[in-house]
């Protein structure tokens, strides 16, 4: 597979990166199909058809999540915009999913308040040491937002069968990830300072 060259803005302090760019695009894009989103799979009438519209409206907003962060890092494409408008668009669409289904009686609300809790807590954690440094993602963050992403859309299709116990298999993971990988973000901010 071949990449388009280098751009020329790379490694050059003067020549500042555009905020119209491709992963700045595919962020408000995540932003907008959030409310599309939750009102599909809050609507009154739950059909299969609307069911099948809600996981696919959720999973391509949650691959423009996957790919704009790669995109952006790879074609050092970062802007200040998309620091704070990526995360928000992230954790808007996960916990717009994990309430909708909390209120459908799919997801224990204990389990949606843990999750929501330390998505929010660790983005404000992010947000407050970033003048020390920033802190990256980790292999198991990575693994804990595929293991959500995984378990919600089985559990939004209406399938049933293999399919519910690849949803509270992957919950199940995502739940785990989402403390350990938490308290390893908290530890990692509290020696920034100390290298900064």
């Amino acid at each position: 597979m071949t990449y388009p060259p280098t751009p020329d803005h790379i490694g050059d302090p003067n020549n500042a990166v555009p905020v119209l760019n491709i992963p700045n695009v595919l962020t408000v894009a995540r932003l907008f199909m959030v409310p599309v989103f939750g009102y599909l799979s809050l609507a009154i009438e739950q059909t299969d058809t609307v069911q099948w519209l809600s996981a696919t409206v959720f999973l391509i907003a949650a691959v423009t999540d996957l790919v704009d962060g790669v995109w952006a890092r790879r074609y050092g494409l970062v802007t200040n915009f998309g620091k704070i408008a990526d995360p928000i668009a992230d954790k808007a669409l996960i916990g717009t999913a994990l309430v909708a289904l909390s209120i459908q009686g799919e997801i224990a609300w204990w389990v949606t308040g843990i999750i929501i809790f330390r998505e929010v807590a660790i983005t404000f954690l992010r947000f407050w040491v970033i003048k020390h440094g920033v802190i990256p993602a980790s292999r198991g963050g990575k693994v804990k937002t595929v293991s959500q992403i995984v378990a919600i859309v089985a559990f939004l299709i209406p399938l049933g069968g293999w399919v519910d116990a690849v949803a509270q298999m992957s919950l199940g993971v995502a739940l785990a990830l989402t403390v350990t990988t938490g308290i390893d973000y908290v530890l990692k901010a509290r020696i920034l300072p100390q290298g900064s």
